[in-house]
């Protein structure tokens, strides 16, 4: 059986190569004018060779010859002889070879190399002809009088394949006949593979061939064709795809990615593609890319998958249906300056890459993947770019919790800050009035979250929350005693809501002699109301600069740059009666629930749940502050080339420390203290560190008799009190990369950045628009065998703690890749890491890369987690043979 499977997959290999009608553009015509009739000698003006053409009239044209060497001529001059790097060139036609006769007795012309002292053959004629590319062989003849022709061994490249070996012969008719001619894609004289032609006729529209078989480093397969016959077209043509065989351990034997490709018009096509197991499975996808230059490209992909997987009988055993919608629309910057639209749409069922392999392309990356954004967004600039209008469509979907963020339409309209009260005839220095300024925002929005089974469906088309925000800010800044900063403004928030909520309390429970939690009940009552809130803050800043110097040592100098600030803000409390935005909460009886912080009636917003809430409850007069430093080194160094003889060093970059205190909030009036900074101490390595302290003390719990109240662990329960002390670390989080080779991915970005300039410029094949995925979603897709080594290690650490300092818990993990060159032509690439809190590895991931020349081989294996599993693949390089290739994989869902 797998004797047979492996005879019906090469013959499926050979169908392909046969099929495709780039493999087969054969277009070389073997032309040579020379001579006809010789008329002196040296520069002569001569007959056209072409054959004549009734109606027509013969040509007149000069014939260029030179010889390196030596050039001799025959007694009576009827035979040239030339030596030694001799040269032809008659009209676009020129000939190359090492040796060069002309015979005008008999009008026929013979190029030849030569053989060296070593064995080497030398000085083969190569020759080109119109706009094609050139071609060499062994030796040729050609008949000026008849028009014939014969090459041997000829060695010529056609758009992307390569034809070699045998003979070809042109006849007067323009038809050229060859023998024993090899295609391939490998571009050496003698190929690593190839399908042999044993014979064929070529003509300018089609390739009729005799007998054809696949041969691979010379053994010929025992697979072929008595015969061929398929057309030469000069443009692109619809036509079948044949699929590939293979099998899958869980799926059964496969016909994969088999279908029609229609060649629409000059601007767009369509590839419909199935896909059939032996067990029950199927797919099916309809890909169609577009472009029209200059002005937009894009593609679409709707993929749809059946999978069965388990026993037939078993629950496992039931299809499982998924589909896949994808687009990507860019349009070109300069197509309609001003306005812009673009798509992004990846749209998937929550199973879909888990039960389809990534898609069958088995990419870790793609199997794991769980978060899915798409966009759909129009823009427009107006008043020569004053006034931005936008408007998109988004989706957000976690594929792990089966939910979806729908937002449709979500538009914004913005004016660009201006000053009202500046003329622009003003002379001289504004006054203090015209540096107001304002500006205007406006966002709308209509969104939905909603698990992805019940999305369209109606009971889900009533959730939809929308509204409509207007920012209108206003500001004034200047500097102020020389040194100072100064800045004041304020800010209007109106809120256009399309809904509303009333909420009621009940009471808790009484079970087991313990009273259960209030139980809150929120109706939606739909209208449209508003809601507006404004605030005013005033703010200074300001630099303070200082210098260290050293006179001895290589530490030549410290500078230390603060840059503190602070500002004011206030805003009064929108919970009044009199904005009406908030309610008191009743109990069913209508009596009031009590807060137990404040001791006071317990309110609500009516606004609670809408698209963009409404104002915040509480008055708030705060002042905040900050403190940004940063702290460079100048040390002495020999390499630099400014003269100098130092450089500067960055010890402490951004490291900023802020808080907040409110004078009117009832307790805890100041803010916790947020850092964050980084430190890049070279290129290579840099450290991101961010923090929090809580300035508040912390006692233990204590019952009326004053003993400690403890959990049902037996820890000391403590609790926050309002008393500030020395600030407490409440969390920490450090991060830092090395990369050991950053030429690593050189190579990578440069490869990634011509694919993407192609893309927006021309459009891209499906080919390239594959090679580009895989590059941006696996960084180690593109592997150049001239780097010998890479290492890239990131290290990641966080801890946290409850406010109260108890529950500490802490992130320590370690994740690596790299690659390395175990000779010029293999390659291992593996990616891994250490969980040290779990005392376990990260995903690991091993590559293999073999360089094959014309072939290349790659092995990814998995061995350890859920989706272990390993693939291997040989296949050919070149594209225009990208379906011969040879794939053995154990997916991860293989479990029998």
């Amino acid at each position: 059986m797998k004797l047979l499977h492996r005879s019906v997959f090469l013959l499926s290999l050979l169908l392909m190569v046969i099929t495709s009608e780039a493999s087969y553009a054969y277009n070389y015509k073997f032309q040579t004018p020379v001579v006809q009739q010789q008329d002196t000698v040296g520069t002569d003006t001569l007959k056209p060779v072409q054959p004549r053409q009734p109606g027509k009239a013969e040509e007149v044209s000069k014939i260029e010859y030179s010889a390196q060497d030596s050039t001799k001529y025959s007694k009576d001059k009827s035979i040239i002889y030339l030596y030694g790097k001799a040269r032809v060139i008659y009209g676009s036609f020129e000939l190359d070879a090492d040796y060069i006769t002309y015979n005008s007795k008999d009008n026929t012309v013979f190029a030849s190399g030569r053989k060296a002292a070593n064995g080497k053959y030398l000085g083969k004629p190569i020759f080109k002809m119109d706009q094609q590319g050139s071609s060499s062989a062994d030796s040729l003849f050609y008949n000026t009088k008849s028009g014939k022709g014969t090459v041997f061994n000829t060695f010529t490249e056609q758009e992307g394949g390569f034809f070699s070996g045998g003979q070809s012969k042109r006849q007067p008719d323009n038809e050229i006949h060859i023998k024993g001619v090899t295609y391939s894609t490998c571009n050496l004289p003698h190929p690593h593979f190839g399908i042999y032609i044993t014979k064929g006729i070529v003509t300018d529209k089609q390739i009729i061939t005799g007998p054809v078989y696949l041969k691979i480093e010379d053994i010929p397969l025992p697979l072929g064709l008595p015969f061929a016959f398929f057309p030469k077209p000069n443009k692109r043509n619809s036509g079948i795809i044949m699929p590939s065989f293979g099998d899958d351990f869980t799926r059964g034997f496969f016909l994969r990615d088999g279908g029609y490709y229609m060649n629409l018009n000059d601007y767009w096509d369509a590839k419909i593609l199935g896909t059939y197991f032996t067990r029950g499975s199927y797919g099916a996808s309809v890909t169609s890319n577009y472009v029209k230059r200059y002005k937009y490209n894009g593609n679409l992909k709707l993929d749809y998958g059946s999978n069965r997987y388990g026993l037939e009988g078993t629950p496992q055993y039931e299809p499982k249906k998924d589909y896949s919608i994808q687009w990507v629309h860019s349009q070109n910057a300069a197509a309609n300056p001003g306005t812009t639209f673009s798509s992004s749409v990846n749209i998937k069922t929550s199973a879909y890459n888990l039960n389809t392999a990534g898609g069958n392309s088995f990419n870790f990356q793609a199997i794991t993947e769980n978060q899915l954004s798409s966009s759909i967004s129009y823009g427009k600039t107006m008043a020569d770019g004053k006034i931005t209008f936008a408007a998109a469509a988004r989706s957000n979907q976690n594929t792990q919790s089966k939910t979806v963020d729908v937002t449709l339409p979500d538009m914004s309209l913005s004016v660009q800050s201006f000053s009202p009260f500046n003329s622009k005839n003003n002379v001289g220095e504004q006054k203090w009035y015209q540096k107001v300024t304002m500006g205007y925002n406006m966002v709308s929005a209509n969104s939905i979250t909603s698990p992805d089974s019940l999305l369209f469906r109606k009971e889900s088309l009533t959730q939809f929350r929308n509204g409509i925000q207007q920012t209108v800010p206003i500001s004034i800044n200047f500097t102020a005693l020389k040194y100072f900063v100064f800045n004041a403004g304020g800010t209007y928030v109106e809120k256009w809501h399309f809904m509303s909520t009333r909420q009621k309390a009940i009471r808790g429970i009484l079970n087991n002699g313990v009273i259960g939690p209030d139980q809150i009940v929120m109706d939606t009552v739909n209208g449209f109301n508003r809601s507006g809130e404004y605030s005013f803050n005033m703010g200074l800043s300001t630099k303070v600069y200082n210098t260290l110097q050293f006179n001895k040592g290589k530490l030549k100098a410290l500078r230390l740059v603060t840059t503190p600030s602070t500002s004011f803000s206030y805003r009064p409390d929108f919970a009044a009666t009199k904005y009406g935005y908030y309610k008191p909460l009743l109990y069913q009886d209508g009596t009031n629930v009590i807060d137990p912080v404040t001791n006071k009636n317990r309110l609500y917003s009516i606004h609670a749940g809408t698209l963009y809430g409404g104002p915040s409850q509480g008055e708030n007069a705060s002042i905040n502050f900050g403190l940004e430093n940063t702290l460079e080194a100048k040390v002495f160094s020999s390499k630099d080339t400014t003269g100098t003889g130092t450089k500067k060093i960055p010890i402490i970059q951004g490291l900023s420390i802020n808080g907040s205190y409110n004078f009117l909030a009832p307790e805890f009036k100041l803010s916790n203290l947020n850092f964050n900074g980084r430190s890049q101490f070279t290129d290579k390595f840099g450290v991101t560190y961010t923090g929090t302290l809580n300035p508040y003390a912390v006692e233990d719990i204590r019952d009326a008799s004053g003993r400690g109240v403890q959990d049902a662990n037996g820890v000391q329960t403590r609790q926050v009190v309002d008393r500030i002390t020395v600030p407490r670390l409440v969390n920490f989080g450090l991060s830092f990369g090395y990369s050991l080779n950053a030429e690593a991915f050189k190579k990578r970005n440069e490869n990634l950045d011509n694919l993407t300039e192609q893309k927006q410029k021309t459009g891209m094949t499906p080919e390239q628009a594959a090679e580009l995925a895989q590059i941006s979603s696996d960084p180690n897709a593109f592997v150049d065998f001239k780097i010998p080594w890479n290492f890239t290690f990131t290290y990641s650490y966080y801890y946290s703690k409850l406010a109260n300092g108890l529950s500490p818990t802490s992130t320590n993990t370690l994740n690596f890749n790299g690659d390395f060159s175990v000779t010029p032509k293999w390659k291992v690439v593996f990616t891994s890491g250490v969980d040290f809190k779990n005392k376990g590895l990260s995903p690991t991931s091993f590559a293999i890369y073999r360089d094959l020349h014309c072939w290349d081989m790659n092995i990814n294996w998995i061995p350890i987690g859920p989706y272990r599993s390993y693939s291997l693949t040989i296949r050919v390089k070149a594209s225009v043979l990208q379906d011969l290739k040879l794939s053995k994989q154990q997916a991860y869902y293989t479990r029998f």
